[in-house]
């Protein structure tokens, strides 16, 4: 995969810390069910949490190919790492750089690109997930306040974040076109973090319920114009799945470099088990579908950099990089045998976490409709 000269430096830096720091520590994260602060400092020191905003508002003004790198970078040793990372910069942060005021980007976009503080988004309900439209949370305008009512869930990073950009009806007589989006601190009163879930996978990540009750904030939290909600998070999403492509990409690496290793160590029969043709095939198909994953991955990301529209390729390398994450951890835990479905190998926790990738951002079964509503109005 050819990479700029930066492209690459960001790669063996991210590699590096993510082998060196991240790696040793990562099974630890899934069992204590959250990730130690340090390690989110130190990716904030790296410029990670602000790679692809510009320098002026904090960021280390890199490409989204970058961004994409650093995501799979981290996720191939640490997948809950690597979701704390992408739901912060496209979910949490990039809303506010793409529809916020001049005046909201310099009150929170610093604090955001240095990782000083993290950024949530807070769009799935109980009874909203696909069907992002049925939001049920409202937004009722008392003077130059807003007044918000509703539950949200699912959120990653939601007791941790400092910003949660949610949103709410406006106006439900208008549908999906009465829905707004809006900035809400951490302690604004009637604003609260819910139950924590407890996840089968990503368990490091911070999954939590948004509780509102009358939460009242002040009328320029609006983020972009009213009722511009579900224009805005259709953008977001496009973007975010470029994230979970290549979150999704970072796990299958992660399982096939284990596999690989295992093959080269393990014996059975008086040879290593990579010198078996079952074994082989395996590794072959293992890494054919990781490469084209991360074609598409990549390719979606030049596209966004070049300005073009590229829904429909963040759809197909989010669907095709998170299936390519399952098989490709199922057939790692075939080639470790016993083994591998313990937790003594990592290969274990990685399967787990790629169900997600299937899920987040979008099911398998939307990114299809989105996929195919592109071919055919193309």
């Amino acid at each position: 995969m050819f990479l700029t000269e930066e492209q690459e430096l960001l790669q063996q830096t991210v590699y590096d810390f993510a082998q060196n720091e991240l790696k040793p520590r990562a099974a630890k994260f899934d069992e204590q069910e959250f990730i130690d602060q340090d390690i989110l400092t130190s990716m904030g020191e790296l410029g990670l949490m602000g790679v692809c905003f510009p320098d002026e508002y904090g960021g280390a003004g890199m490409d989204m190919v970058c961004y994409a790198i650093a995501v799979e970078e981290i996720s191939r040793v640490c997948a809950a790492t690597g979701i704390t990372l992408a739901a912060h910069i496209s979910l949490g942060t990039n809303p506010i750089y793409l529809f916020g005021s001049e005046e909201q980007k310099q009150k929170y976009l610093p604090k955001l690109c240095s990782g000083e503080e993290l950024g949530s988004f807070g769009l799935t309900e109980p009874n909203a997930g696909s069907d992002a439209g049925g939001t049920e949370t409202t937004a009722i305008r008392k003077g130059d306040e807003w007044v918000l009512n509703g539950t949200k869930m699912f959120i990653t990073n939601g007791s941790l974040a400092w910003t949660s950009v949610n949103t709410a009806m406006t106006d439900k007589s208008k549908g999906l076109k009465g829905i707004s989006a809006f900035v809400i601190e951490r302690g604004t009163p009637g604003f609260s973090v819910g139950e924590k879930i407890h996840k089968m996978g990503i368990r490091g990540s911070d999954t939590t319920e948004l509780i509102f009750e009358d939460c009242h904030i002040p009328a320029e939290n609006l983020l972009g114009e009213e009722n511009e909600g579900f224009k805005q998070f259709m953008i977001i999403l496009d973007s975010g799945r470029i994230s979970i492509g290549a979150m999704a990409l970072g796990i299958a690496q992660g399982a096939f470099d284990e596999a690989l290793r295992y093959s080269k160590e393990r014996e059975q029969f008086g040879r290593p088990i990579g010198s078996l043709q079952e074994t082989q095939f395996k590794l072959a198909d293992m890494a054919t579908e990781i490469e084209a994953a991360r074609h598409l991955v990549y390719h979606a990301s030049r596209l966004k950099d070049a300005g073009k529209s590229y829904s429909k390729q963040s759809a197909m390398c989010k669907v095709y990089a998170s299936e390519v994450a399952v098989r490709t951890c199922i057939k790692a835990i075939q080639i470790h045998g016993g083994y591998g479905y313990t937790k003594e190998y990592p290969v274990e926790r990685m399967f787990r976490d790629s169900k997600l990738t299937t899920i987040g951002e979008g099911t398998s079964e939307i990114q299809r409709i989105v996929i195919a509503k592109n071919l055919l109005t193309d």
